[in-house]
């Protein structure tokens, strides 16, 4: 694991956390996001938690630049302020998720270990909030998600309100070992890395809508 924040102390405190676990390594700690795209080019961590507001390199260009030059490290980006603009652009420079620096340890720990297997650190609230931040002059063509099966294409739709292998199979009457193929299977066709990212996709074709809260 690589920890990336301009401050030292909050640095230095995700770091022990991590080191804390016996599964979990810290290789090393960046103060900014020049030092974040060095350190990672060089130790090629799993995963990389990443600042998003830091002097110089911030925390979106140093995620796009990791994305291209080292995209099996999985960056999760961490910020002050919740599910804002810069967050979104962050998983649109390819971070598979996001955290808040005042998010208790353990799910600190869950998000890591989730990056790490190769899932979205993205809880189902945070996808229902994705539709608010789509970049509109930026559109992506829908008929990319005619190439979906009519299976495929219902599990996109669980997949993107944020529910896991398990929940799917149960919503759908298939096994968990079969959701993961249908998963494999479309983020292949739509051309993306990752769960998050085929939400994301998903939200900005409009193949898939917030469900509307019922009065």
């Amino acid at each position: 694991m690589l920890v990336a924040d301009d401050e030292a102390v909050v640095r230095a405190g995700i770091s022990a956390i991590l080191d804390a676990e016996p599964d979990l390594t810290v290789v090393g700690q960046a103060a900014d996001g020049h030092q974040a795209i060095e350190l990672i080019t060089a130790l090629r961590p799993a995963v990389a938690l990443m600042d998003l507001k830091m002097p110089g390199v911030d925390g979106i260009r140093a995620t796009a630049e990791v994305a291209a030059l080292v995209p099996e490290t999985r960056v999760v980006v961490l910020s002050s302020f919740g599910m804002d603009d810069h967050v979104f652009a962050a998983l649109r420079a390819g971070a598979v998720g996001f955290l808040l620096k005042d998010a208790e340890p353990e799910r600190l720990l869950d998000a890591v270990r989730l990056a790490a297997a190769g899932q979205a650190a993205l809880a189902p609230s945070v996808a229902k909030r994705l539709v608010e931040y789509v970049a509109a002059e930026d559109p992506v063509d829908s008929d990319i998600f005619q190439r979906l099966t009519r299976r495929e294409a219902e599990v996109l739709q669980h997949l993107a309100r944020g529910l896991s292998n398990a929940e799917i199979g149960a919503a759908l009457g298939i096994g968990q070992a079969t959701v993961k193929d249908h998963v494999a299977m479309i983020l292949a066709k739509l051309g993306v890395r990752d769960r998050l990212h085929a939400t994301i996709a998903a939200y900005e074709a409009g193949v898939v809508r917030p469900r509307r809260n019922r009065s």
